[in-house]
């Protein structure tokens, strides 16, 4: 995705990452757009579906960070982009320190 995020995606910024600048949201739009995954509301979600390729969408997904994602958005998204069926999503992210 281009440093500078389609404009209402930097409308949605300024919502879902309130603390940070724009050029900060800018540096890395994949946090936005995880935010946006696990927080958002539908209209938001459709906002960002129509703004950003769904392949893209699973690449946030596929590397999302520990603590990224409530169990709920996980399976939701897992789900609406065809990345695994019922009872079949993968564990969330976890963190380790090994």
């Amino acid at each position: 995705m281009p440093p500078t995020q389609p404009q209402p995606l930097a409308a949605l910024a300024k919502r879902y990452l309130w603390w940070k600048t724009p050029e900060e949201v800018a540096k890395h739009p994949d946090q936005l757009i995880a935010q946006i995954m696990n927080l958002g509301t539908w209209d938001d979600w459709v906002t960002l579906e129509h703004a950003i390729p769904e392949e893209h969408l699973r690449r946030v997904l596929k590397h999302a960070e520990p603590g990224q994602f409530s169990a709920r958005s996980w399976q939701f998204w897992h789900l609406r982009l065809h990345l695994a069926e019922l009872d079949h999503v993968p564990a969330l992210p976890r963190r380790s320190f090994e």
